[in-house]
């Protein structure tokens, strides 16, 4: 049996090329691996083919502790700590602070359908995924994938993600299938509801124990999952032996805290922070604040340049994920050549892991631009660009759905979904997005949108 994301011969490759991308010197330990006969390829999948010996999966683990030992490279510009966060953030905000229902719905809507789009062709590579769409005559992408007139050599070469194929392809979508950037939404809005605002990581922590299911968390979550049940709390949980730490997975994970806080990105981002800290450190938190801010404008704005602005507002303005977000979104600001946009990102950030984070808000912040607010143009930009594909759709999707509201979405990408969320959290299987929209606004009242807040 190959469990993924949690062997420590398999998350040590990982962990040197993490350490090595934050500048921390890991040669020593480099050395020692492979002169055991360790490999230093970090397994793409999570799970290296052959399982290692005792001895050296022992040793992998020694080496492990020796990676988390390393002294960290100055990190004042890369801070991730709520105090420093918090002092660089405006006093004041010029956004409307009350959304409706149909902007929320919106962006329940978005997120679902850009995560919908993606799932399919999650962990294909981009030129997988226009060979694909070429063959079956829909490149440029403009509407679902489907297997219906793919060559079979193409679909050998480039199989679809195996676990959302069955439910996520045009001629068998049947409703909104479970995925984990929808079960974490529905996680944060039932801590939310059960803790309100003033929840701790803590809380958050407690919550996956208690309702996520192990085997739906992945890279740095199925590592803090473990680190979890090992004893290890927040925020030690997100920094023992997690070569995941600046990947995309709390990104994913706070959307919720935005639109409970229309128009105030910044207490947005504050429950963002201790939601992300149970598995992420740096440019992984980051990425978290950004996207709740992003949601916190999104239902409120008038155009995605406010909704951008707001997002980039509460960035460490000298950190490597804001460099990376603001140079993205000027490549795709005012051009309709989307693939020269990919090209440049590809050539800026195409030496990291498909799941990581600063590739994939490129890609982000590049597609908001592009798409100037429109859903479709939007979505099928960024999930044609590949990395994380349903992840960024999703992200996507929801800050577009949310500026549009649900009414003025397009029916022919809604209709499929047929108001039903498939998840294996207790409670919310089948749940309608209507339903989610209105317990949604419920929180986001402005009678309840100063509680337990800290600004």
């Amino acid at each position: 049996m190959r469990i993924t994301w949690v062997q420590p011969e398999d998350l040590l490759p990982h962990e040197l090329a993490a350490s090595r991308d934050e500048g921390r010197d890991v040669a020593a330990i480099a050395e020692r691996w492979t002169a055991a006969g360790g490999d230093l390829t970090p397994p793409v999948s999570g799970a290296s083919v052959t399982p290692a010996s005792p001895e050296l999966r022992a040793l992998a683990t020694e080496l492990l502790d020796a990676a988390d030992a390393v002294p960290a490279v100055d990190t004042a510009a890369e801070a991730d700590d709520l105090a420093t966060l918090r002092a660089g953030w405006p006093a004041t905000w010029s956004l409307p602070t009350e959304a409706a229902y149909d902007r929320l719905h919106g962006g329940w809507l978005g997120r679902a359908v850009g995560c919908l789009l993606g799932k399919p062709v999650e962990k294909i590579p981009r030129e997988g995924i226009r060979e694909i769409l070429t063959a079956t005559e829909r490149w440029p992408l403009r509407d679902w994938f489907t297997a219906k007139g793919l060559p079979a050599d193409v679909a050998a070469r480039w199989p679809w993600n195996r676990r959302s194929a069955p439910t996520s392809l045009a001629e068998n979508i049947d409703g909104m299938p479970e995925d984990d950037d929808l079960n974490y939404s529905l996680l944060a809005l039932r801590v939310l509801e059960t803790h309100g605002r003033g929840f701790t990581s803590a809380d958050v922590a407690q919550a996956w124990l208690d309702w996520l299911p192990a085997g739906r968390v992945f890279t740095a979550e199925r590592v803090a999952y473990r680190n979890l049940l090992l004893g290890h709390p927040p925020p030690q949980s997100a920094r023992r032996h997690n070569p995941f730490r600046e990947w995309i997975g709390a990104q994913i994970r706070t959307d919720v805290y935005g639109w409970v806080n229309p128009g105030r990105p910044d207490r947005a981002a504050e429950l963002a922070v201790r939601d992300a800290t149970v598995s992420h450190v740096r440019a992984g938190v980051h990425g978290a604040l950004w996207a709740a801010a992003l949601s916190a404008a999104a239902p409120v704005a008038d155009t995605v340049d406010e909704v951008l602005d707001a997002a980039e507002a509460v960035l460490p303005a000298g950190s490597r994920f804001a460099a990376t977000v603001w140079e993205a979104r000027a490549l795709g600001a005012g051009t309709d050549d989307w693939e020269r946009v990919v090209d440049e990102l590809y050539a800026r950030h195409g030496h990291l892991h498909w799941v990581h984070v600063r590739n994939n808000a490129a890609l982000v912040a590049a597609a908001l631009a592009y798409g100037r607010g429109d859903l479709e143009r939007s979505i099928t930009a960024v999930v044609s660009g590949g990395w994380d594909t349903d992840s960024t759709g999703a992200t996507v999707g929801a800050v577009t759905g949310a500026l549009t509201g649900a009414s003025g979405l397009p029916e022919r990408w809604v209709a499929p979904l047929r108001n039903r969320l498939a998840s294996s959290i207790a409670g919310f299987d089948g749940i309608g997005f209507d339903e989610l929209a209105e317990r949604t606004l419920a929180l986001a009242q402005p009678a309840s949108s100063t509680e337990g807040s800290a600004a």
